[in-house]
């Protein structure tokens, strides 16, 4: 539920969130009014009800509050009219208990929480008021919220976590914290498939410090999540963890498993642990990875059992085209004066992804020579393209500017034209469109 204006940096102006207040006033359940399962619906309700202080149904004090006694709050009718309420009217009912726990009063809500005890499905509205800015209201409902039991947090727990975002939230979260560390294990691994990633990450977190997943769960996991956080916490507690019959080392299928994983994160995590173990020749295949961060894994394990990987860069860059990525670890790690050659040879290979990696060799090696590589700017892939842009990027103000200017022209291509434009930024030479010009 969104909308326009904003309480506690929620929108509460919405269509959306007046229905749900509205429905719960009628009469309604907050399941009939709105999803339930959200965490950001209870926000959204919790924030349409404090703006809506105005509305007729939120009129009610409570007692010994200031007041006419028998008056009734205006209705839009009557605001349309200029009139106040009518004096001989019938007393405005207390509103519903979810709409209390979210009254602008404080006394209100203080009064309200009690009704908590008894409607388990207002806990989320519960949790919220544990981060009220009113003390007494906050101070119950945390106290409301000790007494329940660990488990009664897990369905809570993306709230939870939402709200520890406040300045005040933290009390609940400490509970929930202690409660996966002492709760049963089928809640943790339970909420381990929640979609919300504060949450996932949490129980992910708990359930490794508890030891609930075996080291190929945590291996697939890592292999098999798109989120960097989780990718790590799982990798490294996969190959932490002693192979059968307790020996130092990780347990060949789990390190396999790593190994062929698609985030360089986690093949590196892979290569990294065949140190460990006694696998340090297995790593050589990994010296021409595609990514950087897993080729420097490879060279420290190589290095690590006695194997130099320098003359292996050299022998595979006379036969690129089965590792283009040699061109790269080469210049990570050979010689300016004597391999800066061989990679300026490779730019003309007829293989895309060795031109590619020669040029990311040559930055490595400190080797560029601006008017060799500036011919590359017009080089057929793209990605060469790009890699020559970023190397010829210092250096941009030597470019002469007509080369560059004839690049951007309509008709050459695009990934020509943005090179151009981005070494004509980079020179300090970019023009700005006039008005009424493209």
């Amino acid at each position: 539920m969104r909308g326009v204006a904003e309480v506690d940096g929620w929108d509460c102006w919405d269509g959306e969130a007046v229905r749900a207040v509205v429905r719960v006033c009628e009469g309604a359940t907050p399941a009939e009014a709105f999803d339930t399962a959200s965490a950001e619906a209870w926000l959204a309700f919790d924030a349409g009800v404090r703006c809506m202080d105005d509305r007729p149904w939120l009129s009610h004090a409570p007692a010994g509050a200031p007041g006419r006694p028998g008056r009734s709050a205006p209705t839009l009718l009557d605001r349309l009219r200029g009139r106040r309420g009518s004096p001989l009217a019938s007393p405005v009912p207390p509103p519903p208990p979810a709409v209390a726990l979210c009254h602008p009063d404080g006394r209100v809500r203080e009064a309200a929480l009690e009704a908590v005890r008894s409607a388990p499905e207002l806990r989320p509205l519960l949790v919220v008021r544990c981060a009220d800015w009113a003390t007494p209201v906050r101070e119950r409902a945390r106290t409301l919220l000790a007494e329940l039991p660990g488990d009664a947090l897990f369905p809570l727990a993306e709230l939870v976590l939402r709200l520890a975002r406040r300045e005040r939230g933290g009390f609940a979260r400490a509970l929930l914290e202690a409660a996966l560390r002492e709760g049963p294990a089928a809640g943790v691994l339970a909420l381990t498939a929640r979609q919300d990633r504060a949450t996932y990450r949490l129980a992910y977190r708990i359930a490794v410090e508890r030891g609930l997943l075996t080291p190929m769960e945590l291996a697939a996991t890592a292999a098999t999540s798109g989120d960097v956080t989780l990718q790590d916490l799982c990798a490294d507690a996969a190959v932490a963890v002693r192979a059968e019959g307790g020996g130092p080392a990780p347990d060949p299928a789990v390190l396999d498993r790593l190994l062929t994983a698609r985030s360089p994160r986690v093949r590196s995590a892979g290569v990294t642990a065949l140190r460990r173990a006694g696998r340090c020749r297995d790593a050589e295949p990994y010296l021409a990875d595609r990514s950087a961060l897993v080729r420097a894994c490879a060279r420290y394990v190589l290095r690590q059992g006695g194997d130099d990987p320098l003359p292996r860069y050299r022998a595979w860059c006379a036969e690129a085209a089965g590792r283009p990525a040699a061109a790269a670890g080469l210049g990570e790690c050979g010689d300016r004066a004597v391999d800066a050659a061989r990679l300026w040879a490779l730019l003309e290979h007829p293989s895309p992804a060795v031109r590619l990696h020669a040029v990311t060799g040559l930055r490595a090696l400190d080797a560029v020579v601006r008017e060799r590589l500036t011919p590359l700017l017009d080089d057929p892939s793209p990605a060469v393209v790009r890699a020559a842009t970023r190397a010829l990027l210092p250096d941009a103000a030597g470019i002469p500017e007509p080369l560059l200017r004839e690049r951007t022209a309509p008709d050459r291509p695009r990934a020509v034209r943005v090179a151009a434009e981005r070494l004509l930024r980079a020179a300090g030479r970019h023009r700005r469109p006039g008005p009424g010009r493209p």
